[in-house]
């Protein structure tokens, strides 16, 4: 990624956290882009989706270049990693999300919480941050495909992720599975899975990713 054209009269940036706007402000931007009737629309429209997104970058079986999986995330092009205007400081605020994610799984990933929905009565909805999860899968779903069976064992670690993501006709990807009589549905409690899959997720791709960046 090149350094962006500064605008003049405005003082020298040194860091990404110089470029980037602040988390929330991100999720306004998204929101507000994804409204627009002339500006590419962001595949990721919160910030739980983009949260979801970014953990599958970190935790997943390839590193990606920044392009690859920003752009299509923010609506942008490429040559706005190029220039110091508002979508970049909105790309710099997501590699910055990035980065954090990624320190926290090297370094305390028992600490990694998922940046859920939360309703005012404390209600848990994990499917936008699942969603921007499989988002990024896509991106190199022939990679993922070794997980995708679900006859294979390795495939309980996405469970908890993918049970709760929905295609654009909101239809689920996943079957719901059986719960017994009296309990409440697997689908119902599983996104408390989700931050020991991502760990798992992590720990599982990591021999094979850092040998294809060798």
């Amino acid at each position: 990624m090149t350094k962006p054209k500064r605008r003049r009269g405005k003082p020298a940036k040194t860091t990404m956290a110089d470029y980037a706007m602040s988390f929330e402000r991100l999720g306004q931007w998204m929101s507000e882009r994804a409204r627009s009737p002339t500006l590419r629309h962001p595949r990721a429209t919160s910030l739980s989706m983009l949260d979801g997104a970014v953990a599958a970058v970190v935790a997943g079986p390839v590193s990606m270049a920044s392009e690859e999986w920003v752009c299509p995330l923010l609506g942008v092009d490429p040559d706005a990693f190029n220039h110091d205007t508002e979508e970049f400081s909105a790309i710099a605020a997501t590699l910055m999300r990035h980065n954090a994610i990624s320190e926290t799984l090297s370094t305390r990933p028992e600490s990694f919480e998922p940046l859920f929905v939360r309703s005012q009565d404390g209600e848990v909805d994990p499917q936008p941050w699942c969603m921007g999860f499989y988002a990024v899968m896509k991106l190199r779903l022939l990679v993922w495909s070794r997980l995708l069976s679900p006859n294979g064992t390795e495939h309980l670690m996405l469970r908890p992720i993918l049970v709760h993501y929905i295609d654009d006709a909101g239809r689920p990807l996943l079957p719901p599975a059986r719960h017994k009589l009296g309990t409440p549905p697997i689908v119902q409690n599983a996104w408390r899975d989700i931050p020991a899959a991502v760990e798992a997720l992590r720990q599982f791709w990591m021999p094979i990713r850092f040998k294809r960046g060798a």
